[in-house]
């Protein structure tokens, strides 16, 4: 397969073929039309219906109607999950920054795996004598 080089990797001795520089500037293409349109926030939003647990309140009884709808939005802040309620206004505004980040982290995996399938692509350097065995790509 014919290596196409530009200047910037070139310098950087790392070499892309034609469909994966094309491929990496789509990417880089989405990943600035998520910046330009918002802000993203992370984690997950979430309608929710709820029982109280009161003896005698209307989500107890057979059929129960539940408590709600209620929105929380849940995600992780220093390896603890952290949990907020958002009211129907603010859960209608913040949808859009979650689809965002959503949308972000799809393309973050993309960009990944092609950076690990032009890594797989190229062959192992032959090991040296006497030097430390390769390490395969994970």
């Amino acid at each position: 397969m014919a290596h196409l080089v530009d200047a910037e990797r070139e310098r950087n001795g790392v070499q892309l073929d034609a469909p994966t520089r094309s491929d990496a500037r789509r990417l880089a293409a989405e990943i600035a039309e998520v910046a330009r349109a918002g802000p993203v926030l992370p984690g997950t939003l979430t309608r929710r219906h709820t029982r109280c647990g009161r003896r005698g309140c209307r989500c107890m009884a057979d059929p129960p109607t539940l408590h709600g709808p209620y929105w929380s939005w849940t995600r992780k802040v220093d390896r603890k999950t952290v949990t907020r309620y958002l009211s129907d206004d603010e859960a209608r505004a913040y949808k859009a920054w979650f689809d965002n980040a959503r949308r972000l982290r799809g393309l973050i995996d993309e960009l990944e795996a092609l950076g690990l399938r032009a890594v797989e692509s190229r062959p192992a350097p032959p090991r040296r004598p006497g030097g430390p065995k390769p390490v395969s790509p994970a």
